[in-house]
């Protein structure tokens, strides 16, 4: 009853840190309910296949094999962007690490590893001492505008156009048959998101609409 007891306690310990993870640092930021479906059942999942496998005779290396298979075959059906990706790494990773420290009772080493790793998380998505871009290419059909003794007045167009806070952009490809460029307009993150702040503050509009970017 007791091994029972301590089983469920340490379930309970692994899903509040996962749910930490994902209700307060990637929900925020990324409210897709995919992802955190994903999330919250791989991690249940790999948690207690760790348990199993810390019980029987088949090594935790076999077991990270099994796990890095699974990652690779189940999930090159869909392309997953690198943020969910790398929030995928980590609610598998850490089942595994939990079952192994608080299997072996090492109380102090699964404090440290969670702590960190939810505050490097949480640093990381509120973007402290980080200036991130947004991207977004588009087709530009005023190719006359790609001069660069133009590039000021193109600048001033693709704000107008967009809305958005341009801070720089990269010409590419040229089409001088149909009379366009590739170009990839880099903007402001932070400026777009206090606009949106504002205007839900002034209640413009929903907070629950769609915004640009």
């Amino acid at each position: 009853m007791d091994t029972v007891i301590e089983s469920v306690a340490a379930f309970g310990v692994n899903l509040a840190i996962v749910f930490l993870i994902v209700r307060f640092i990637y929900y925020p930021q990324r409210r897709d309910k995919d992802y955190v479906f994903t999330f919250f059942a791989l991690n249940t999942i790999i948690y207690f296949v760790m348990g199993l496998l810390n019980n029987s005779e088949i090594s935790v290396g076999v077991g990270f094999g099994l796990f890095a298979i699974f990652s690779v075959l189940r999930f090159r059906t869909s392309t997953i962007p690198i943020r969910e990706m790398t929030y995928l790494f980590v609610v598998i990773a850490l089942p595994v690490l939990n079952s192994i420290l608080l299997e072996e009772r090492c109380y102090t080493e699964f404090a440290v590893a969670n702590l960190a790793t939810i505050g490097v998380l949480y640093v990381l998505e509120r973007e402290w001492g980080f200036h991130y871009e947004g991207r977004k290419s588009i087709t530009y059909e005023r190719i006359e505008m790609i001069r660069p003794e133009n590039w000021p007045a193109l600048l001033d167009d693709l704000r107008e156009r967009t809305g958005l806070p341009i801070t720089r952009i990269e010409i590419g490809r040229l089409n001088f048959l149909r009379d366009t460029a590739e170009i990839t307009i880099y903007y402001n993150v932070q400026a777009l998101d206090t606009a949106y702040v504002k205007m839900v503050s002034n209640n413009s509009i929903s907070a629950d609409d769609n915004f640009v970017g």
